[in-house]
């Protein structure tokens, strides 16, 4: 089979390699599912470079997220056969015409999503679910201010806060991008952070601050997000796009009385196993019900991985991009 092998760590994806490799036989408890989509996530990108908290030895290939066709059960695999739609993480990497993974980590594809819609939803959503319901415990109508809204775990974020009943206030430093946002998900303002942004969302929650603000970003964006929150607002720390990890004054939080939370969604699910089950559980029904609906921003080819990996690294996507075999 055809798959991207990393087979160094090194900067700007030297290590990584396009080749024929072995297909893999699924063993007790595996799967091996025929390639229709992976989506293409930072942490992906990173793992090229070492610079992931999982580092899986080398060689190996990258693609944390994928949907198919399965092809062939392992033993003692009753709960798919060959031929289901599946959607959920590989072991052997998404990055490939065949991918190895455990069936537990595997559920059937949504009808209502293609497959590249499928690829891409669960760890965005899955970041989002925690992030809001888990760790803010947000309650509708209150103001939540999206960072890097049109990103793939922004965009998360905007759709199932609406499904909530937050009003939703998408930021990002692009207007374009804003305006495919308004237009596809309705938030409930929009706001460029290109040359600041804490008055404007003052005056967009009456003077009163966000109450929750999810921060994918870090930098200078956390740093005026303090500015900017309510008293007794929560701080969602989700990741650091912009390179650089923020710090605060802890009189800060004293004086304004909100919260600074991290998100680690996975980390959460293994931490507590039953809710890590139900938060799952809720975000696939939310799927099934029509609810939400993942943004494919770009579909590329295999042999086009490098024009994938760039669009991500150099924000041009609204949503995600995902690879196809």
């Amino acid at each position: 089979m055809r798959a991207l092998v990393v087979e160094e760590l090194a900067p700007d994806y030297a290590g990584c390699v396009l080749k024929e490799v072995p297909t893999p036989d699924p063993g007790p408890g595996e799967v091996l599912v025929e390639v229709r989509a992976a989506a293409v996530n930072f942490p992906d990108l990173l793992q090229t470079r070492g610079e992931y908290q999982h580092k899986p030895p080398l060689p190996f290939i990258p693609g944390l997220e994928m949907s198919g066709v399965v092809a062939k059960v392992g033993e003692g695999v009753d709960r798919f056969k060959a031929g289901d739609a599946v959607v959920g993480g590989a072991r052997v990497g998404g990055f490939s015409e065949m991918a190895l993974t455990f069936a537990q980590g595997l559920r059937p594809k949504p009808e209502a999503f293609s497959f590249a819609q499928a690829a891409g939803f669960g760890a965005a959503y899955l970041t989002a679910y925690v992030a809001l319901v888990r760790r803010a415990e947000v309650e509708p109508g209150e103001w939540v201010l999206v960072h890097g809204a049109a990103g793939g775990v922004g965009l998360a974020c905007v759709d199932l806060g609406k499904v909530l009943g937050c009003r939703v206030i998408a930021a990002s430093a692009s207007d374009a991008k804003l305006a495919v946002v308004s237009a596809e998900y309705a938030p409930d303002a929009t706001v460029n952070v290109t040359g600041g942004f804490r008055e404007r969302v003052k005056a967009i929650t009456g003077g009163r601050g966000a109450d929750v603000i999810y921060d994918p970003v870090g930098g200078d964006v956390f740093d005026e997000s303090v500015r900017c929150i309510a008293f007794n607002g929560r701080l969602l720390v989700i990741g650091f796009t912009s390179g650089r990890i923020p710090t605060v004054s802890v009189n800060m939080p004293l004086i304004k009385g909100f919260s600074v939370m991290g998100v680690r969604a996975g980390e959460y699910g293994r931490q507590f196993p039953e809710r890590g089950r139900e938060n799952s559980t809720a975000i696939w029904k939310m799927a099934a019900e029509g609810k939400l609906k993942p943004r494919v921003h770009a579909i590329y080819a295999l042999g086009d991985w490098r024009a994938a990996f760039d669009s991500l690294a150099d924000r041009s996507v609204i949503g995600k991009a995902v690879i196809v075999p």
